[in-house]
């Protein structure tokens, strides 16, 4: 019998859903790569006008140092007002908005939090908000940033908008501290909460384009500088304990303030700050101003050039650095303004370590420093593993691995103590509730 010709269709149509597989899935990490590339450019940028605007305010302070009695009001009055009216959402950190970004369904509610224009409004307004002194850092905002970026690029690829919101999240944390392993464990920790086997890749490869977009252009380097410090096996182990419960405590502390303000006070008092925030805001800056004036300026800005100080031990620390940067902090947090808690977290870190030196002189003040930054971020984020790991890799000190780590959990556990519920889960919470508000 003559053999009949097998029918080709079946194979072609096997050929052209493979070839449209392969097309989704480049398209898919092109979208990835490209916005990691974008959110890279966008942390140079956030750190090249951070500096800027701090370096504006120091000349203002050179010229008389009563001058942040006006500017840090008016500033934090303008910058409370824009971030309420001109450009909603773009209060705060950044970090629960784009976590309360990823658990809304509705496209509405999650482009009001994670738009271009709140990006761009974050970083006018973090710009001025440094520009007035405020203690805030830039960290958090590119977080929100990044996110937002890469849900531009997402519109290409609606189905994978939550992967892209982590991998934007992850890029801004790797290419504003040049710590890429900080990155994804952020991203997973703090983030995703989650660990995410089909998009984890597609995430290290934004991060990666971040990184090394922000390689090419600040070059290689060490966010505090490397360093060697060590602790010794008999009284410096005991700095551990002492720092882990001193930065819970007070992260857990500075944590359940931040929650108590942004749900709303109780009674008269909340419906006056609701009614008058920007006066409030206003009088917030005005405590700010008269916590520089006592720290002698050391407390304004984002607080890395004293952390960096106090680590390396270029000037002897004051003793009042660590309550005054503290107080600073808590008050630019509840005045509304755009602003992250990293850096300042890290430089009150710094001054809990410096001031344990007082109770353990034997132990180098480098290995206190270190100890004392991961324990207050830890109990700040309820997030150790991100806490020693962006130490470790800003200072390249992997010496003090094991005891970085053993301070940050029993900071972490000390901090949920006093404040159940991370910060920035429970702030995106709060977002959450208002996004299904009716009328939201």
């Amino acid at each position: 019998m003559p053999l009949r010709p097998s029918d080709p269709r079946p194979a072609l149509r096997r050929l052209r859903g493979a070839s449209a597989d392969a097309w989704t899935t480049w398209r898919r990490r092109t979208l990835f790569l490209a916005g990691g590339v974008c959110v890279g450019l966008a942390a140079v940028l956030m750190a090249k006008a951070a500096d800027a605007a701090q370096e504006g305010f120091r000349h203002a302070l050179h010229v008389s140092p009563a001058l942040a009695l006006l500017l840090c009001p008016a500033g934090f009055a303008l910058a409370a007002w824009l971030a309420r009216t001109v450009f909603p959402n773009a209060q705060g950190s950044g970090i629960p908005q784009v976590i309360a970004a990823r658990a809304l369904d509705d496209p509405g509610a999650r482009h009001a939090l994670i738009s271009l224009k709140v990006a761009a409004g974050k970083i006018v307004v973090m710009c001025l908000g440094l520009l007035c002194g405020a203690s805030i850092g830039r960290e958090g905002p590119t977080v929100q940033v990044g996110a937002a970026i890469m849900a531009a690029f997402g519109r290409l690829s609606p189905e994978r908008m939550r992967g892209l919101l982590l991998a934007g999240g992850a890029a801004g944390v790797a290419a504003a501290f040049n710590t890429p392993l900080a990155g994804i464990v952020f991203g997973i920790e703090e983030l995703g909460r989650a660990y995410d086997s089909r998009g984890s890749a597609l995430i290290v490869a934004a991060i990666v384009a971040a990184g090394l977009t922000s390689l090419a252009i600040l070059g290689d380097y060490t966010y505090f500088g490397t360093t060697d410090a060590r602790l010794t096996l008999t009284a410096g182990w005991l700095a551990v304990p002492v720092l882990g419960l001193a930065g819970g405590l007070a992260g857990g502390l500075f944590s359940r303030i931040v929650i108590v303000f942004a749900r709303g006070l109780p009674g008269r008092a909340g419906r006056l700050v609701g009614r008058h925030a920007v006066l409030f805001a206003a009088l917030c800056g005005l405590g700010l101003a008269l916590c520089g004036l006592a720290s002698g300026g050391t407390v304004y800005g984002t607080g890395y050039e004293e952390a960096r100080a106090i680590l390396h031990g270029a000037e002897a620390p004051r003793w009042d650095f660590a309550p005054l940067k503290f107080l600073a902090t808590v008050l630019s947090s509840i005045s509304g303004i755009p602003g992250g808690l990293f850096a300042p977290s890290l430089a009150v870190g710094a001054g809990l370590g410096a001031e344990a030196s007082l109770l353990l002189p034997h132990v180098p003040v480098g290995a206190l420093v270190l100890i004392g930054m991961v324990a207050y971020l830890a109990g700040v984020l309820q997030a150790p593993l991100t806490s020693f790991v962006i130490v470790t890799e800003m200072t390249q000190d992997h010496a003090m691995m094991i005891p970085l780590m053993l301070a940050a959990l029993i900071a972490d556990a000390v901090s949920k103590a006093v404040c159940r519920g991370g910060l920035y889960h429970t702030l995106a919470e709060v977002l959450v509730r208002r996004a299904a508000e009716p009328g939201a």
